[in-house]
């Protein structure tokens, strides 16, 4: 399967699966219907496009995941995350901020800075310096 990069940014191609574990030492930024079935470990940002899976775990500078997704390891995030709607999550832990949409189920999240959840989410437990709730 052919990746794309363009400086320290690799672009994996739409409906791209990767049978394995993948590492980029850059950013890495996947389309929708991505699916990786190993762990993934990205020294920059990760950016899993919508309706994507990850069957391990995810290591990464920063995350951005797209709504619908799904990862079944824990995620571990150097700066900041931001989870968007409806993806479910195994766990999250980051040494940023954490931003939490409508419909995300996740288990532990935990930040050394702030967790902003916006709308209805469903999780175990939320640990960070605070947590900022917005909407109902």
């Amino acid at each position: 399967m052919k990746i794309y990069r363009h400086g320290d940014t690799y672009i994996a191609p739409r409906g791209s699966f990767f049978d394995g574990n993948v590492k980029i030492e850059g950013n890495f930024i996947t389309p929708p219907d991505t699916h990786i079935w190993g762990n993934i470990i990205v020294a920059g940002c990760l950016e899993l496009g919508p309706y994507s899976t990850v069957g391990g775990y995810v290591q990464a500078g920063r995350v951005v995941i797209g709504h619908d997704a799904r990862i079944k390891g824990p995620i571990t995030v150097l700066e900041t995350a931001t989870v968007c709607d409806n993806a479910h999550l195994h766990s999250i832990q980051a040494g940023g901020n954490i931003t939490l949409r409508p419909g995300v189920r996740v288990g532990d999240v935990n930040s050394a800075e702030t967790i902003f959840v916006y709308g209805k989410v469903a999780s175990d437990r939320l640990f960070g310096r605070a947590v900022k709730v917005y909407g109902t």
